[in-house]
C-alpha cells in the first residue's frame, strides 16, 4: 500500500471545557455500569456522549452537535424519579442540560440529539450549573407533596443564584436565591452540599451557603487577603462537598482548602499548584480528593486519621495533561473507579482512583469516532470538514508528478450550525452535506479554461423531505445515483439523482423521496435511556450503502437492510406512484400502520427500480453491541440489462407494472462492533459469509484484540491478485489478507501469525507479578508491573510469635473476589473453545488435527505458507482518517484486460493518510514552571 502521510488537512480539535457523569457512583444504576454515560462539553458547542462499555471499552456513541459561538460550559444530568405501577418499577429518566456564555439552560433529547427545550430568566450570563442530589428515602416521614425530583442551580455573571424547576418534565425559572452583590461578583463555581442546601464560590474572595428553600443566606466565608503578587479578589472557581457534608474549595492563589461542614471553619489549607485550580474531583468515600489547574498538575490528596486527628495529606501529583486542566468527573463502581479530566489539550484523560499508584493512566482519542475525510477514488479528491466549513483537496501521483496536494475548493455553510456528516460519490461529481439545520447537495465540475484544475460548486436542489429540517447522516452510493438520508428522528429516506435532460452534464435531484421502513422490534427493557419517551438504544449511528443495497445499524445492535428491484430503464418515467384502489383504502383506513402497509403496498418507482425490504434482512443476527464500521466489500456491479426491464410493460389491469428482480452477485458486508468483533455477512442470503465463519475473531491476532482505542474505519484492496482488508483506529493500522485463513488461536502452532499470544484455554502457573497483571484493572491504563511502581513497599511481614512470621500483602484487601472473575473467564473459555472447534473444522481439519478433504487443504496449506495473514503498525498517530485516493487497484481492476489488467493488479493501493498530533495544534501559551524553562 502506497501510504501519502498527510498532514496538511486541518482539523482544529476544540478543548474539552466540561464534563459529567450521569451517575457518580452504582448506587443509583444498579448493578454494572451499563447505564452510565459521560459527556464532554467542547468549546466548538458540541457534546460527545460516551459508553463506558463492559470492560472499558470506552465508545463515543453520538455526538449533540452545537454551532457558532456556541462553546459548551457547563452540563448536569438528572434522573426523574422512578415510578411503581401495578408491582412493577419503571426507572426514570435522564435528562442532560448544558449552558454556555448566555442567559439560556438547553436540555437535549438524547435520541434525537436536538435541543428539546431552554429557559432564560431574567438574569446575566450563567457562569456555573449544578443539578440537586437525587432523592433518597430516609427515616424520617416522607413530607406530603415532596418533590422527588431534581432542580437545578444557575450561578450568574452578576451574583446572583437562580433555582430552575425541573418538575412535570419541564424546565422553568422557579426563584432566585440571591440576588447581585454589591460588587456584583461572578458567581465562578456551585455546588450542592444536600438536597437543600447550596455552596457557591464568588470572584470576590468568599464562599456562601444557601439555604435553596428559602433564599437564606447562611454563612459567608472569607477567604482572606490575596498574596501582594496575586490577584485584588481571591476568585473560587472550583467547590465540592465530600460525603460528610465538608467542603472543598480551590481559587486563583493555587490553594487547595477544606472547610467543616457543619459549623463552616477552615481545618487546612494546602498550597500544592503554581497557578489557579480549576477544577475539583472527590471520591465515593470521601477519602480521596483530586485537584487540578492551569499548571496542568493533577494532585491526589488523602485523608489521614480519625476524628479530631485527621488531617489532609498531599500524596502524589503526576503531569496528566499538556495544558491547562479545566474539567474534572468521577464514577466509581465494583469494577470501575475512574478520574476523568479534560482541558486545552483536547484529549480526555483517564484516571484510575483505587490504583492511582499501580495503575496506568489512559488518555482517549480527541478526534471525532466517525472520520471527518473522505474522498473520491476516481476524482483522486479528499474531502475534509470541520465545524462549518469543508475542504477539498486534489492529490497527485507521486511518480508522475512532485506537486504537493492543491486545495481546488472551499465551501463555508451559511447559517450557525456544524456539519453532522457529509458524502461524496466516487467520481466526484456529487457532494452531500448536512447540519441540523439543513441538507445540501452540490454538483462539482471542472472550471472551464482553468490550468490549475479547481472545482466549479453549483448548489443542487434540496431533497423534498416531507418536514423541513437537517440529518444526522448523509451517504451517496458509488455511482452517485442514490442519496441515504437518516433524519435526526431516525428516518430512513432515499433520495434519486439524475442527469439533467436539458444539459446532460449536469445533475438534479428527482422530487420525491421514498422512506423505508425498519423493522419493528419490541423493547426488551426499560432503563433510564430507553422507555415510553423513546429508544435511546435504536438511534441510527452507521450506514453502508452500494448501488444496490442499503443497510444501517442502531446503538442497539440491529441491522435493517433493503435492496433495489428492477432495472434502471432510463425510458421509463421519471417518477411511477401506482395508485391505491378504494376497496384498499377502506381496508386500511382504521389500521393503524397504514403508513407502513402503505410504503409497502405502493412503491415509488424511480426510472424502473424501487426500494424493498432485503427479503433475508431478518435472518441478519443482531450484534453484541454497536457497529463502528459498517462496509461493503467491493465487487463488481450487478449486469444490467441493455433496455431495462423488458419483461415489464403496462397492461389495462395493471398499468403501473414493476420489476421484482433482485439485484445479482455478491453483496457482503463488514461489520465491526464496540467491543471488536469482526464479521462478514452475505447480506442477502441473510448469513455469515464462509470465511468469516472459518475465522471467528476469536482466531483474530492477539494484538488486534488487545487494543484498547476502538476502530475508525476501513478501505478495501480487491483484486485478481489481493484480497486485503485494512483496518485502523486513531493509533493503529492493521491488514488482514481475506484470502487465507488465521491460525488456531488454541493450537499455538503459528506463534508469528497469532502474535505469540497464549490460548485462555491453556493456563499456565500464575506468579505473584502474573496475578497482579491479570486481574482486571479499574477502568483506565493497565496494571504496573512491581518494578515500576513508585514509593514503599506492597508488602510487610507480620510477626506473630517468636518463630512464626507471613508476609502480607497490602494490595491484596483492596482487589474484589475473584471468583466472579474466575466465572467469567471460564464462560470465556467455553465460548472460545467453542468457536474455535466450529472454526477449525470449517477449514477442512479435524479436531486431531488429520486433514479432513487432503486436496483443499493442501493448496490452502501451501497458499499460507507464501503470505501472511495480518500485518500491523502502530507508527502513524493520531490518525484523523484513511482513505483511498486511487481506483486503479480496486474493484476497477476487474474490469481491465490483457496488460493493463495485469499492471492495475500489480500496482499498489495508493491513500491518504491523515494525522493530527497535539504538538500540531493551535494553542494559547501554556504556564512554564521553574524546572521546564
Amino acid at each position: 500500500m502506497d501510504i501519502h502521510r498527510s498532514r496538511f488537512v486541518p482539523y482544529p480539535a476544540a478543548a474539552i471545557n466540561t464534563l459529567a457523569f450521569s451517575h457518580s457512583d452504582s448506587k443509583d444504576t444498579g448493578k454494572g455500569a451499563g447505564n452510565v454515560r459521560l459527556a464532554i462539553g467542547r468549546a466548538n458547542g458540541n457534546i460527545e456522549v460516551w459508553n463506558p462499555g463492559k470492560d472499558a471499552e470506552w465508545i463515543h456513541e453520538i455526538t449533540l452537535s452545537g454551532g457558532k459561538d456556541r462553546s459548551v460550559e457547563g452540563l448536569a444530568w438528572t434522573q426523574e424519579p422512578d415510578e411503581e405501577s401495578e408491582g412493577f418499577t419503571s426507572v426514570g429518566r435522564l435528562r442532560l442540560f448544558s449552558i454556555g456564555y448566555s442567559s439560556t439552560v438547553t436540555e437535549w433529547d438524547l435520541v434525537t440529539g436536538l435541543p428539546l427545550r431552554n429557559s432564560s430568566g431574567n438574569h446575566s450570563e450563567i457562569w456555573c450549573l449544578a443539578a440537586q442530589p437525587r432523592w433518597k428515602a430516609g427515616q424520617k416521614a416522607v413530607r406530603e407533596g415532596e418533590f422527588r425530583g431534581q432542580n437545578l442551580v444557575v450561578g450568574c455573571a452578576d451574583g446572583s443564584l437562580a433555582v430552575l424547576s425541573t418538575d412535570e418534565n419541564d424546565l422553568r425559572f422557579s426563584r432566585f436565591l440571591s440576588r447581585p452583590t454589591a460588587k456584583k461578583a461572578r458567581v465562578l463555581s456551585v455546588t450542592y452540599q444536600s438536597r437543600d442546601i447550596v455552596v457557591a464560590g464568588f470572584a470576590d474572595s468568599a464562599i456562601r451557603i444557601f439555604d435553596s428553600r428559602n433564599g437564606q443566606l447562611l454563612r459567608k466565608i472569607t477567604l482572606g487577603a490575596p498574596s501582594v503578587a496575586g490577584p485584588r479578589e481571591i476568585l473560587v472557581w472550583a467547590v465540592k462537598c465530600l460525603p460528610n457534608g465538608d467542603i472543598v474549595s480551590g481559587d486563583c492563589s493555587g490553594e487547595v482548602r477544606f472547610y467543616d461542614g457543619k459549623n463552616y471553619s477552615l481545618l487546612q489549607r494546602i498550597s500544592s499548584h503554581k497557578e489557579d485550580v480549576l477544577a475539583l474531583a472527590v471520591s465515593r468515600d470521601g477519602k480521596t480528593v483530586f485537584s487540578g489547574g492551569m499548571d496542568q498538575r493533577t494532585t491526589v490528596y488523602t485523608l489521614s486519621g480519625n476524628g479530631p486527628e485527621k488531617r489532609w495529606l498531599e500524596s502524589g501529583h503526576r503531569k496528566f495533561h499538556e495544558h491547562d486542566l479545566k474539567t474534572m468527573a468521577t464514577y466509581e463502581s465494583k469494577g470501575l473507579s475512574i478520574l476523568v479530566s479534560g482541558g486545552l489539550d483536547t484529549h480526555p484523560v483517564l484516571v484510575p482512583i483505587r490504583s492511582f499508584s499501580t495503575e496506568h493512566s489512559r488518555k482517549l482519542s480527541a478526534l471525532p469516532q466517525s472520520p471527518p475525510v473522505t474522498s473520491a477514488p476516481r476524482a483522486r479528491l479528499l474531502v475534509s470538514w470541520w465545524d462549518r466549513e469543508v475542504r477539498i483537496w486534489r492529490v497527485k501521483k507521486r511518480d508522475t508528478s512532485g506537486e504537493l496536494p492543491k486545495l481546488v475548493a472551499r465551501l463555508a455553510l451559511k447559517g450557525d450550525e456544524n456539519i453532522t456528516s457529509a458524502s461524496i460519490s466516487e467520481d466526484g461529481s456529487i457532494l452531500a452535506i448536512s447540519t441540523v439545520a439543513e441538507i445540501k447537495v452540490f454538483h462539482l465540475s471542472l472550471r472551464k479554461g482553468e490550468t490549475d484544475r479547481s472545482l466549479r460548486v453549483r448548489k443542487l436542489d434540496s431533497p423534498p423531505l416531507p418536514q423541513e429540517g437537517g440529518a444526522r447522516l448523509v451517504q451517496l452510493s458509488p455511482n452517485g445515483r442514490w442519496l441515504a438520508i437518516i433524519t435526526h428522528e431516525n428516518e430512513i429516506f432515499l433520495a434519486r439523482l439524475t442527469n439533467d435532460e436539458d444539459e446532460p452534464s449536469r445533475w438534479r435531484i428527482v422530487p420525491r423521496v421514498v422512506e423505508l421502513q425498519r423493522l419493528h422490534r419490541k423493547l426488551e427493557y426499560q432503563n433510564s435511556l430507553n422507555g415510553y419517551w423513546g429508544s435511546y438504544d435504536r438511534i441510527i449511528t452507521r450506514v453502508a450503502l452500494s448501488n444496490e443495497v442499503l443497510v444501517v445499524s442502531d446503538l442497539a445492535g440491529y441491522l435493517d437492510s433493503w435492496v433495489v428491484e428492477g432495472n434502471e430503464d432510463i425510458t421509463a418515467p421519471e417518477v411511477d406512484l401506482p395508485e391505491k384502489d378504494k376497496a384498499s383504502k377502506d381496508a386500511s383506513s382504521d389500521d393503524d400502520d397504514d403508513d407502513e402497509d402503505e410504503g409497502a403496498s405502493r412503491p415509488v418507482i424511480f426510472f424502473g427500480q424501487h426500494w424493498v425490504r432485503n427479503p433475508a434482512g431478518h435472518l441478519l443476527p443482531k450484534l453484541e453491541s454497536a457497529a463502528l464500521v459498517l462496509s461493503f466489500r467491493p465487487t463488481k456491479d450487478s449486469e444490467s440489462q441493455p433496455n431495462g426491464n423488458p419483461a415489464v410493460h403496462p397492461t389495462r389491469h395493471n398499468p403501473h407494472p414493476r420489476s421484482h428482480t433482485l439485484p445479482g452477485g455478491q453483496h457482503q458486508l463488514l461489520a465491526v462492533t464496540a467491543y471488536h468483533q469482526v464479521y462478514e455477512f452475505d447480506v442477502l442470503d441473510g448469513k455469515m459469509t464462509d470465511w468469516s465463519r472459518r475465522n471467528p475473531t476469536s482466531d483474530f491476532p492477539a494484538e488486534f484484540r488487545g487494543q484498547r482505542d476502538r476502530a475508525m474505519g476501513c478501505l478495501w484492496d480487491i483484486n485478481d491478485t489481493r484480497q486485503r482488508l485494512w483496518l485502523y483506529g486513531s493509533n493503529w493500522l492493521f491488514m488482514f489478507d481475506l484470502a487465507t485463513d488465521f491460525s488456531d488461536g488454541s493450537s499455538g502452532s503459528d506463534g508469528a501469525t497469532n502474535g505469540g499470544a497464549e490460548s485462555p484455554l491453556k493456563k499456565r502457573k500464575r506468579g505473584p507479578e502474573d496475578a497482579l497483571l491479570l486481574r482486571k484493572h479499574s477502568g483506565a491504563g493497565s496494571r504496573k508491573p512491581a518494578r515500576e511502581i513508585e514509593g514503599a513497599g506492597r508488602k510487610y511481614r507480620k510477626i506473630i510469635g517468636a518463630d512464626a512470621a507471613s508476609w502480607v500483602d497490602l494490595q491484596q484487601g483492596q482487589e474484589a473476589s475473584d471468583d466472579d472473575d474466575d466465572e467469567a473467564d471460564s464462560a470465556e473459555a467455553v465460548q472460545y473453545e467453542g468457536s474455535s472447534a466450529l472454526a477449525t473444522l470449517r477449514r477442512g481439519v479435524s479436531e486431531g488435527g488429520d486433514q479432513t478433504n487432503d486436496e483443499a487443504d493442501e493448496s490452502q496449506s501451501a497458499l499460507q505458507q507464501q503470505r501472511k495473514s495480518h500485518w500491523h503498525t502502530f507508527k502513524y498517530r493520531p490518525i484523523l482518517g484513511l482513505v483511498p485516493i486511487s481506483h486503479d487497484g480496486g474493484e476497477g481492476a476487474a474490469a481491465k484486460s490483457g496488460k493493463a489488467k495485469s499492471a492495475a493488479a500489480a500496482a499498489p493501493l495508493e491513500v491518504v493518510l491523515v494525522e493530527r498530533p497535539t504538538w500540531d495544534l493551535d494553542l494559547p501559551p501554556k504556564f512554564v514552571g521553574v524546572h521546564e524553562r
